[in-house]
């Protein structure tokens, strides 16, 4: 099994690849966003899907799935009012309305073990459907 970290809550644990793919959207700018799920029989946070980085944010928004939780980060590119180019990483805790009881609980009791282990997160946005996860609701925050 691959190297794992321990989370502060539930016992799960977050796999190298998580924190690699991470580091490799962070720095290398190689990934637009990536997709983590909690595979509930290894208690696993595990990369569920990788955007390149000519992914946009919709794209992000249509992998995830309308009946099951997941996390995401996205790395979110602006320009600010002065003509700055700049970046931010938003982290998007999904659990939309028709998931599962036991899948909310548990990606809501597991989401800061996995934010503790992706350093550089600037913003957190909570959704349940789409709306609430708009890609006005990031720019608005990115401001």
């Amino acid at each position: 099994m691959a190297m794992a970290f321990m989370m502060a809550t539930k016992g799960m644990c977050v796999t190298e690849e998580c924190k690699k793919s991470f580091m490799e959207m962070k720095w290398k700018k190689v990934h637009r966003y990536i997709v983590y799920k909690i595979d509930e029989k290894s208690k696993l946070v595990t990369v569920d899907k990788v955007g390149s980085s000519g992914e946009s944010y919709d794209d992000l928004a249509a992998s995830l799935p309308e009946d099951d939780c997941r996390y995401a980060v996205f790395d979110f590119d602006f320009v600010t009012v002065d003509n700055c180019r700049k970046s931010k990483i938003f982290f998007i805790a999904w659990a939309p309305t028709a998931s599962r009881i036991r899948a909310k609980i548990l990606y809501a009791t597991s989401k800061d073990g996995l934010r503790r282990a992706l350093d550089g997160i600037s913003y957190e946005v909570q959704a349940t459907d789409a709306a609430e996860m708009g890609f006005d609701v990031i720019t608005d925050r990115a401001k």
